[in-house]
């Protein structure tokens, strides 16, 4: 069963704890080393079994892991975590390859990065994670349809639940349901389809997601946001966004 993510304590995303898997000993000492000069707390692992071991026990904030791993490779090791877990998880690919890229992103993970990697672009990705698995969103539609949002407790329409079909967002309680089942949301996932709920039938470009959700700078690279498209698809409902091809995603009303 997947458990809800439990952000980071009060104060900066600098004061996480982060579990950090990579087999290369003087990779993993060098980033360990840089990590913690920016304040964070850092475990590490050199294979896959260890990685999941020390995740279940310490129960990080957020996941950072190399692709090619021993015992249990990278790709393995997200998938499982994946099984009982919603923190952040951030890939590390030596070649930026794009099997590796694809794999890691349909496994679960969050956001990735291609080694050797500039410390401070590495931690400007693991903050924009934090924040993002820790944000109180605002919502910036009406409710969707006619008839307004699911009945609070008086069998009044609630107003900070929005109504489309039957997927239906809590936008303070932070719950997304489809026919009244609960889904099981990555942060990424949920700050996406809040994205598509404030803007519904409106086209977003990858672009303005990458920007949105990852707070990258424009870079070329959408298969970020085409992985994230697909599997918030498959929770969903794969009709709920439409592909607007050569221009990006809308939610339908």
């Amino acid at each position: 069963m997947t458990t809800a993510f439990t952000p980071p304590g009060p104060g900066s995303p600098t004061e996480a704890h982060l579990l950090l898997v990579e087999d290369d000993e003087v990779i993993r000492n060098t980033v360990r080393m840089a990590l913690e000069r920016y304040g964070f707390t850092v475990s590490t692992a050199g294979d896959g079994l260890t990685g999941l071991e020390i995740f279940r026990e310490r129960q990080p904030d957020l996941l950072l892991l190399d692709v090619m791993l021993p015992e249990l490779d990278g790709i393995g090791l997200c998938r499982r975590v994946r099984e009982f877990s919603l923190a952040p998880i951030l890939m590390m690919s030596a070649r930026g390859d794009s099997l590796d890229v694809v794999s890691g992103l349909e496994a679960g993970a969050d956001d990735y990065v291609v080694k050797p990697c500039e410390s401070a672009v590495l931690v400007a990705r693991i903050r924009s994670l934090l924040r993002r698995a820790s944000f109180t969103p605002v919502a910036r539609a009406p409710r969707a349809e006619a008839g307004g949002g699911a009945p609070d407790a008086d069998g009044a329409a609630g107003p900070d639940t929005l109504v489309f079909g039957d997927l239906t967002i809590d936008t303070r309680g932070m719950e997304v349901r489809r026919a009244g089942e609960p889904l099981a949301l990555t942060p990424t996932e949920l700050r996406m389809l809040l994205e598509f709920a404030g803007s519904p039938g409106v086209v977003l470009e990858r672009r303005t997601l990458l920007s949105r959700v990852w707070d990258h700078a424009w870079q070329g690279d959408t298969r970020v946001v085409d992985l994230h498209v697909q599997r918030l698809r498959a929770k969903i409902g794969a009709e709920r966004i439409e592909t607007v091809r050569g221009f990006g995603y809308k939610l339908r009303r």
